[in-house]
């Protein structure tokens, strides 16, 4: 009997192909210095790389945890180092790490673009513990808990909407999470914010990209008048209620907002980042409990997408 691709024995052969999505040379050497040297518990820590490549097949093929293959260690370990990981911010400074080294050469594309992709919750990202009151006698209310851990629901049931902001080439520099029903533009100062990229040696760190494109859910006055006040060029199609009621009043309703089409052309590179991030299974499809969790999967998927963008010469391509 011939076996299928979704058997057993021909997923075992996929699992032996090694290297498939792991860490190459060059991307190690990037970041094993910025690695831990150090447990902390007095104890040595299991081999940093073979730590970090399990993480990322779980992040590739979104299989549980306890379904690690033995080549990554104990399953144990390498969960424990990718949530201590989150918590003591290491994952984040890797992909900072990522961007001040592109920003120092003039790599870096401040032309920045905006937008956000509801990704579907399995069933088991339901179900985080809830915190109750401080008498311990009764438990959060459920709404709150799934709020607070960026899940929503809708039609297709719970969701988390990932917002970006990516630079020219599609390269994230912003991460927010919220439930899957939240508006965009009530998250995009939330997203603005986040965009903070050190100095390589010294000075602020650099927070205001040149101009930011977004689509038609971010036409709002307030959005407008906040990049203005920020000196940040802006690139948003206005909608079409908005400008319905515009010339309902006339002269009063005062004048259209610039808008230039060529330029809005660049925006798909937020679109075209989201299609890279889901080749992740374990972004595309949520499982994580905590959003903390969840949202530590995505910042490790962007720093491979750093890693993985090709170095050129800044100069010559500008030339």
């Amino acid at each position: 009997m011939a076996e299928g691709p979704g058997s057993t024995k021909a997923c075992l052969i996929i699992d032996l192909v090694a290297g498939r999505g792991e860490l190459n040379d060059a991307a190690w050497e990037r970041i094993e210095p910025l690695l831990p040297q150090v447990d902390g518990r007095g104890r040595p820590w299991r081999d940093h790389r073979q730590v970090v490549n399990g993480v990322l097949w779980r992040l590739r093929t979104g299989a549980p945890w306890r379904d690690l293959p033995e080549r990554y260690g104990p399953w144990q370990t390498v969960y424990e180092r990718f949530a201590r990981w989150e918590a003591d911010g290491t994952w984040a400074r890797l992909l900072e790490h990522a961007q001040v080294r592109d920003d120092a050469v003039g790599r870096v594309e401040w032309t920045v673009a905006v937008d956000s992709t509801v990704n579907r919750a399995h069933q088991h990202a339901a179900g985080a513990r809830k915190k109750g009151p401080q008498n311990g006698d009764e438990l959060e209310d459920p709404g709150r808990s799934q709020t607070r851990q960026a899940l929503g629901r809708s039609r297709g049931g719970l969701t988390t909407k990932v917002h970006l902001a990516v630079d020219g080439r599609g390269l994230p520099l912003s991460i927010v999470l919220t439930p899957g029903n939240v508006n965009d533009a009530t998250a995009f100062g939330q997203v603005l914010d986040g965009i903070r990229v050190p100095r390589a040696d010294t000075g602020r760190p650099r927070t205001t990209p040149t101009r930011v494109l977004g689509d038609k859910a971010y036409s709002s006055r307030a959005i407008r008048h906040l990049l203005r006040r920020r000196g940040i060029a802006v690139t948003i199609p206005e909608r079409r209620d908005q400008a319905a009621n515009r010339r309902r009043r006339g002269r009063f309703g005062g004048r259209p907002p610039a808008f230039d089409k060529e330029i809005y052309r660049d925006r798909n590179v937020v679109e075209r980042c989201f299609a890279r991030l889901k080749q992740f299974r374990a972004i595309a499809t949520r499982f994580d409990k905590l959003a903390d969790r969840y949202r530590a999967g995505v910042v490790l998927a962007s720093l491979i997408l750093w890693l993985r963008e090709p170095v050129r010469d800044h100069l010559s391509d500008t030339a």
